[in-house]
């Protein structure tokens, strides 16, 4: 598909940005449709007045690729970076009216094409509607009803603050945990009894069967991308009670225990595969730094300890966190719907925590997704709000 950016467009957005780096992106040629060719000429003149320069084709430093597929044999795209961030989109029917629908279709095309967002367009009888879905599956839409200028306008603001966003997903895997801490202590206990409450409530939804969906090398790929396991949902952590930390060696900061990326939240028991010793951030790398038994084929932790870490630092009195894919009403929410494990998605939550009339028990929400929770202990959450939690999330 051939994207014409009229030069002066991209000229004076790239301008407009002197003194700063500017962002690119760059289509694929995949596939087209006439309505597919429309919608990304108008994305893409949205993303060139926003200071993103056009590229000619995708590269391994591209930051943003609109990945046209075919919704009937989607094509994957095999990124060599993993912040590059990738929008696979369709054309599909204009029938999709309930979220189960929109995840149905939408969200085999999502990790089928390898990407980060998946967005499906539909012509109507009143103009084009836009619908997403997340890796996180959230799902909205845009129009119909609107002009194209419009349209563009409100896809954009949609998709920037994701394309944008920094990524905190990868793990330093030290093998320095101390012995006695190989089968865990009594926070790690208080984390399998949690893990087993959320399961009793029905918190936790069943892993997205990604092995069905992707052949093996494709689930490698998302693997390693999104530092996923299955898209099991929530995650526990609880901050480490060891004195003066009794032998885990050079602390930066707070010190936790977290649930790993992928496992079952209900039967929490091996350190080092499903409970893992969080012992820093690393900014310059980008990294959370883990202690890890020698002896254990380590996973990774969850994608969101660069929140907890952010909250743990923040507030001494926290003691532990609880996210899940539930609501209570009333909660207050982040604005956008920052993917999972970046670095603005964990500031806004941390930003939300900070505002709460007591931080160390706050309720927060996340936007299209689900609730953080503060507390002393695991138990002292649970008895505060355990009853309050509904499992629907509202999606806006």
């Amino acid at each position: 598909m051939k994207i014409t950016i009229v030069t002066d467009l991209a000229a004076s957005a790239i301008l407009a940005r002197t003194g700063t780096e500017h962002r690119t992106f760059a289509c694929s040629d995949v596939y087209t449709s006439p309505v597919l060719e429309r919608f990304v000429e108008l994305l893409a003149h949205a993303l060139a007045g926003a200071g993103y320069a056009p590229l000619p084709a995708p590269g391994p430093d591209t930051n943003v690729v609109l990945h046209p597929i075919d919704a009937q044999a989607p094509r994957p795209y095999r990124r060599k970076n993993a912040p590059t961030f990738v929008i696979a989109v369709a054309e599909v029917a204009d029938e999709l009216a309930t979220r189960d629908e929109l995840l149905t279709t939408g969200y085999p095309l999502l990790v089928r094409a390898l990407a980060n967002l998946c967005v499906m367009v539909s012509e109507t009888p009143t103009g084009m509607c836009v619908r997403f879905v997340t890796l996180e599956q959230g799902t909205y839409h845009v129009g119909p009803g609107l002009d194209e200028v419009e349209l563009a306008r409100d896809v954009f603001a949609r998709i920037e603050p994701l394309a944008s966003s920094q990524l905190v997903i990868a793990n330093d895997l030290v093998p320095d945990l101390p012995e006695h801490l190989w089968d865990g202590d009594t926070q790690t206990a208080q984390m399998l009894e949690a893990g087993r409450k959320l399961d009793a409530l029905d918190l936790l939804p069943a892993p997205m069967p990604l092995e069905r969906i992707l052949a093996p090398r494709e689930l490698r790929h998302v693997q390693l991308l999104y530092g996923i396991g299955g898209l099991s949902y929530g995650n526990v952590s609880a901050r480490y009670r060891g004195g003066d930390q009794q032998g885990v060696p050079d602390p930066d900061g707070p010190v936790y225990w977290m649930s790993a990326s992928g496992v079952d939240k209900s039967d929490l028991r091996v350190i080092g595969e499903h409970i893992l010793l969080v012992r820093g951030y690393d900014p310059a790398r980008d990294v959370m730094v883990l202690s890890v038994p020698p002896t254990v084929n380590a996973r990774r932790v969850s994608v969101d300890a660069i929140e907890h870490w952010m909250i743990y630092r923040e507030h001494p009195d926290v003691g532990a966190i609880l996210h899940v894919h539930g609501w209570i009403a009333g909660t207050p929410s982040t604005e956008v719907n920052y993917p999972c494990g970046t670095l603005q998605l964990a500031a806004s939550v941390a930003n939300l925590v900070r505002r709460a009339p007591d931080p160390s028990r706050a309720v927060v929400g996340l936007r299209n997704h689900g609730l953080t929770i503060t507390g002393h202990t695991l138990d002292e959450i649970f008895a505060r709000v355990g009853d309050a939690i509904t499992p629907t999330v509202p999606m806006e």
